[in-house]
Formats: structure tokens, C-alpha cells, sequence
């Protein structure tokens, strides 16, 4: 009598996510205007709203919306190559550092303003300032929020990514961009790199200097999340009461889930991009792990899509609707200022 393994928990959610990924592809192939990404998110959100994610489905949707999209973030890493830096020179780097610097701050600040909580705020801050879904997925772990927080992060910056392919080519010529200054306009304003292509694209022989602005920029994702993790470690070890006036003890450690100060999958981003650094991959394997990459991605995103309870989002939508607005036309302002003083 032949007796059949168990199937896992996670095996119907991950083939749903599966489906829904082919189904992206499938879609963004027939209206070439969509991105598999954007399909992917909405495909995840129309389930749950539909009342069609069930729960034999969770463990395996929350396997993709972590986990696979952990591991779209470390081949990510075999995109870059740190002699790639060396291309944009000292003000290059600069405008950079500054758009990110001035984003992620001034998309915090905002956030305070307006309400939003601050695990929100942090992962809508660093999906505008860095590179969109992945590095609401980087900074997950130690931002502390729910998976609505990080539905919404990932729903507006796929959303504004998306305004931007036709918005930031029509801004062009008003704002007196040559070709050149066009792409480091969009690599350090748009926010995921599959966006920035497709922008970029747009304007012929932009699209270099986009994706070596863009790719700068994703560098700049591992030091923000440990430092971010840093903090949080620090704020956790606070001083707290134990028992006279004035008496002050550390609370214990083992009491609290302490976030690593650089999480593994943030480590394996780059050891990738040290790997691709050296040369010794073929073209052909890099070309492969842009592809699985981006695969992985498509997944991952359906997985978050199933995660944004639009009831839940109409309650606070309004105020991080502003907030994702806001933010983008902050990172596409900065980074506009950013290329016109390097021109000169």
C-alpha cells in the first residue's frame, strides 16, 4: 500500500502565486503599458477583496510576500557591480546620496504630519528613496509594522513608479533636461528598476545613465537598513523604572524580539553584488538571475498584494495616499535640483 508524503502548508498559496504570476506575465504582454509588478499587486489585492483568499492559501501568499521576495532582493545584488560607480563620478554620487538622504527624512517628517504611523512611514520612505517594493521588503523586518503596512508601502510606490513612465518624459522638455541629465533625472527619482527602464526608455539614449543612477542608488540599500536596524536595537535597550525613585535597571533582553542590525538576506545582497564585482560570472548567468530575479519578484508582489484590505485602507487611505504623493514629488524635486547643480 503506497502511502503519499504530506503536502506542505504552503503549497496551495505558492501555486496560487504561481498562477497569478503567469497571469501577469500574460497580461503586461498583451498591454505592453502594464508592468508584470503593478499586475501582480492588483491580481493579489482584487483575491482578498474578492473574498478569494482563503485561508488554506495564507501560509504559502505569506511564504511569497517574505521569503521570495528575500531572495528577489539578493539577486538583485548580481545587477551591480561596484566598478559601475566609478562611472558616475564624485557629483554623480553626491546627488545620489542627497536625494536619498533629503527622501527618507522628508518622507518620515511628512508622515508624522499627517498621521501615518511610523512603521508605515519608514516603509513608504524607503520604497520612494531607494528602489520600491525591494526595499520595503529590506526594511520589513526591522520597521516593526503588519502586513497591511507593508501592502500599502509597496501599493503606492507601484503606483507613483507607474505615474511616472509617462509623467517624467513629458516633463523633459519644460524642464530643459538634454538626454544625459534625463537619465540621472529618472535613475535617482524613479523608484524601482524595472520603472526606471521602462521611463527611461522613453527618451532614446537615456536609458545607460538611468540604470547606473538607478543601480547607484540600490546600493545605498543595505547601509540605510542597518543603520535603521541599529537604531532600533539602541531605542530597545531603554532604561525603565525597577522599582525606587530614580532607580533605574535594563529591561530584559529576552523579553523582546530584537531585530538583527543587518538582516541575512540584506548580507546575501551584497555578497552578490561582490560576487558580480569580480568578473567571474558569465554574461549569460547574470542574464539568468535577472530573470529569475524578476520572476521572483512578480510572485512576491501577488503574495503582498493579498495583504491590502482596501476597507481597511479607505480608513487611512486618504492620509497615505497624500503621503506617497507627497513623496514622490519630493524624491523627483530633490533629485531634479540634484542634476541641474551637477551640470553646471
Amino acid at each position: 500500500m503506497k502511502t503519499s508524503l504530506p503536502r506542505p502548508a504552503w503549497a496551495p498559496g505558492i501555486a496560487a502565486a504561481a498562477a497569478a504570476t503567469v497571469v501577469a506575465y500574460a497580461v503586461a504582454h498583451w498591454v505592453p503599458a502594464l508592468n508584470p509588478s503593478i499586475v501582480a499587486v492588483i491580481l493579489g489585492a482584487l483575491v482578498t477583496n474578492l473574498h478569494l483568499h482563503r485561508p488554506v492559501l495564507h501560509a504559502g501568499t505569506r511564504l511569497a510576500g517574505k521569503r521570495l521576495l528575500r531572495c528577489a532582493v539578493v539577486l538583485l545584488g548580481l545587477q551591480l557591480s561596484l566598478p559601475e560607480l566609478a562611472h558616475l563620478g564624485g557629483r554623480g554620487l553626491a546627488v545620489v546620496a542627497v536625494t536619498v538622504a533629503v527622501t527618507f527624512t522628508g518622507t518620515q517628517v511628512l508622515a508624522r504630519w499627517l498621521g501615518v504611523s511610523p512603521a508605515r512611514g519608514l516603509l513608504v520612505a524607503t520604497g520612494f528613496s531607494i528602489c520600491g517594493a525591494s526595499a520595503v521588503a529590506a526594511m520589513e523586518p526591522v520597521a516593526g509594522g503588519d502586513e497591511e503596512d507593508t501592502g500599502v508601502a509597496v501599493a503606492l510606490v507601484t503606483l507613483c513608479g507607474t505615474l511616472a513612465i509617462a509623467v517624467l518624459p513629458a516633463l523633459r522638455g519644460p524642464l530643459g533636461l538634454n538626454v544625459a541629465d534625463f537619465g540621472s533625472w529618472v535613475g535617482a527619482s524613479v523608484h524601482d528598476v524595472g520603472q526606471t527602464v521602462a521611463t527611461a526608455q522613453r527618451v532614446p539614449g537615456a536609458l545607460t545613465t538611468a540604470v547606473v543612477v538607478k543601480l547607484t542608488r540600490v546600493v545605498l540599500l543595505a547601509p540605510l537598513v542597518a543603520s535603521v536596524g541599529l537604531a532600533v536595537r539602541r531605542r530597545q535597550r531603554v532604561l525603565v523604572p525597577a522599582g525606587g525613585v530614580g532607580d533605574l535597571a535594563e529591561e530584559p533582553h529576552a523579553k523582546r524580539r530584537m531585530p538583527p542590525p543587518v538582516p541575512l538576506f540584506v548580507a546575501g545582497f551584497l555578497l552578490a553584488i561582490a560576487v558580480t564585482s569580480t568578473g567571474l560570472l558569465s554574461p549569460r548567468v547574470l542574464a539568468d538571475a535577472k530573470s529569475v530575479q524578476s520572476v521572483l519578484l512578480v510572485a512576491a508582489l501577488f503574495g503582498l498584494g493579498t495583504g491590502i484590505h482596501l476597507p481597511a485602507l479607505f480608513r487611512t487611505g486618504r492620509r497615505s495616499l497624500v503621503l506617497g504623493v507627497a513623496s514622490w514629488a519630493l524624491v523627483a524635486a530633490i533629485a531634479y535640483a540634484g542634476v541641474r547643480v551637477a551640470a553646471l
